[in-house]
């Protein structure tokens, strides 16, 4: 596999036998869903922040990016449905937050890193569709190892972050910071590969119908992450002008 919260056995196992199978569509439809959740939720903490509600904001944003840190674990390992909304909601709480803060110092950068993070999905969608790019068990293993190796360099950083440490290059603005950006952005949407993949393979084998919400986690975990991962990118990019 190479994003951690999907596993491709799922994919080839748990054939369905009765009732309704997995579907691209429904896998779709609720992505959607997810993301008006996310949505609405980033946008009433951003209406914080323009009020001035700056204290509430704050703690918005990190209460939802410590509940969705662990609903995301739980999910991964129980595929409970059920919480799959209410990550998409604690997302939006972090998001939120974290957007307005940047829209504040980089005045347009969140159009900039949504835009971005669109033009990378349905980039990715053409690249899966015309086979340009395949989803082999090596890609999904080169993908795996690097999106690892990324967050153990961040969780690292955070870590040391406790200690006045932080790991070099990755947080600066000069050409080796950007090119790292640049490195984890194209990662992140490479994950969509296996993303696709994974829905489209589990589709195929008539996973059981609850599986279209665990495909659609995976997604939203990577798109999550990819739009992050732009804005950073771009706030790198201004700071050098």
């Amino acid at each position: 596999m190479a994003n951690p919260i999907l596993n491709e056995r799922f994919a080839e196992q748990e054939r369905v036998l009765q009732g309704e199978p997995m579907t691209v569509n429904g896998t779709i439809q609720i992505t959607a869903f997810l993301g008006i959740l996310l949505i609405a939720a980033a946008a009433f903490v951003w209406s914080r922040f323009t009020l001035g509600y700056t204290d509430i904001a704050m703690k918005l944003t990190s209460g939802g990016a410590i509940v969705g840190f662990i609903l995301a674990l739980v999910i991964a390992f129980t595929r409970t449905k059920y919480l799959i909304p209410v990550y998409a909601a604690c997302q939006g709480l972090c998001l939120g937050g974290i957007s307005a803060i940047f829209e504040q110092s980089y005045p347009g950068i969140v159009a900039q890193a949504v835009v971005g993070t669109f033009a990378a999905l349905f980039s990715m969608l053409a690249l899966y569709k015309m086979n340009v790019i395949r989803c082999t068990d090596k890609f999904r293993s080169v993908i795996f190892i690097a999106t690892a190796s990324i967050m153990v360099i961040y969780l690292v950083n955070y870590i040391g972050g406790f200690f006045h440490f932080a790991v070099p290059v990755i947080n600066s603005s000069s050409l080796l910071g950007i090119g790292f950006s640049v490195l984890v952005v194209i990662i992140a949407a490479l994950n969509l590969i296996v993303d696709f993949d994974f829905i489209e393979r589990g589709a195929q084998n008539y996973l059981p119908k609850d599986m279209e919400w665990y495909g659609a986690f995976g997604l939203m975990v990577t798109l999550v992450w990819l739009y992050l991962e732009i804005l950073r990118l771009l706030a790198k990019l201004q700071d050098r002008r």
